[in-house]
């Protein structure tokens, strides 16, 4: 009975729920939140937890925290990997979705990669139904991201569509609605960051911060920079052997040696999938081409790497960062083809 009546209060959202960033998107609305998929956690003398803060304001905490407070990522490639704090974030979004009232039993569509194991499913659906959700869907990225990029699915035709997140990177061919054939592999956005931190590490000597790193893959990441000419910045970190304060000039090649193994594993993911696609929808999509979305599609020339490799147009989506959560979203207004294409 109570969760009936909390339903007539609850309006039903979607969320797209990244390693990097949480999208929320609400029925009749739109998108209505767009953060860091970061929890700032204190810890008290008995071993109690107290959640600080979370999304813009937690994020700003990482690497600047005391020993008592933690600010931490809930999920990693893809996957929840702190199950309480997952379940914090997801409760502090869908609060927020309803503008504070805690009074809500919403039907949630949540995002998911295409690899995860039922496990881990599980883990999805529970943290979403603990942090308040009366329904959970589970919808794969690949396939979220071909509806919020207009193709047209549910169509005998072939659609490729590549999604580089923060945790993975999801290739797959859809048509009529399900997904032919796939390949998710957990590259994404972090492993760039990553593969710089490491770089500075063995060549300056340098250590510098997740921030820092995302920072200098904005600026000066380029998948194919023998296109554009070299850019520089200055680069502030800690010296690992005298411990000091330190400032290189760092330039755009560097920093494209740096993140060049990330791109690699995704350029391969997306050739096997070429490979194991059926003829017909191969076919299909030498003059379809490649959808490319997600926030890593904001990689300057990634497009251009895609396509030298694989010789076939790619495009990347209007604001790539937002395809999955409108997918899911318009699902909410899409019953039938909800159902379709909710993943068990």
């Amino acid at each position: 009975m109570f969760d009936f009546i909390a339903s007539m209060f609850s309006t039903d959202l979607a969320l797209d729920l990244g390693t990097a960033n949480t999208l929320v998107y609400v029925k009749g609305k739109g998108i209505v939140a767009n953060e860091p998929s970061v929890v700032a956690i204190k810890k008290d003398g008995k071993g109690s937890k107290k959640v600080l803060a979370v999304g813009f304001e937690a994020k700003e905490m990482l690497g600047r925290t005391p020993g008592n407070i933690m600010a931490i990522r809930p999920l990693r490639e893809g996957v929840i990997a702190d199950f309480e704090a997952a379940e914090e974030m997801i409760r502090y979004f869908i609060v927020k979705a309803h503008r504070r009232n805690t009074f809500v039993k919403p039907r949630v569509v949540i995002s998911i990669p295409s690899g995860i194991t039922q496990v881990e499913k599980r883990a999805v659906r529970e943290s979403a139904e603990a942090a308040g959700a009366r329904e959970v869907y589970l919808v794969e990225q690949p396939l979220a991201a071909a509806i919020g990029a207009g193709l047209p699915i549910t169509e005998p035709v072939g659609n490729m569509v590549v999604e580089v997140g923060g945790g993975t990177t999801e290739v797959a061919v859809i048509s009529l609605s399900g997904i032919v054939v796939k390949n998710s592999v957990r590259v994404g956005g972090d492993k760039m960051d990553e593969a710089i931190v490491q770089y500075l590490r063995r060549k300056y000597n340098l250590f510098v911060g997740e921030r820092t790193a995302e920072e200098i893959k904005i600026k000066l990441g380029n998948a194919c920079p023998e296109e554009d000419g070299e850019e520089v910045m200055e680069v502030k970190g800690r010296d690992l052997i005298n411990g000091i304060p330190r400032v290189y000039e760092i330039s755009s090649f560097e920093i494209r040696e740096a993140i060049s193994e990330p791109l690699n594993q995704i350029v391969q993911a997306v050739k096997e999938t070429l490979e194991r696609t059926p003829p017909q929808l191969a076919s299909d999509l030498v003059d379809r081409g490649i959808v490319l979305s997600g926030g890593g599609a904001l990689l300057r020339n990634l497009d251009l790497l895609i396509r030298k490799s694989v010789d076939l147009p790619v495009t990347i989506v209007d604001e790539p960062l937002f395809t999955v959560v409108r997918g899911v979203g318009q699902l909410l207004d899409n019953f039938r083809l909800l159902r379709e294409v909710a993943s068990d």
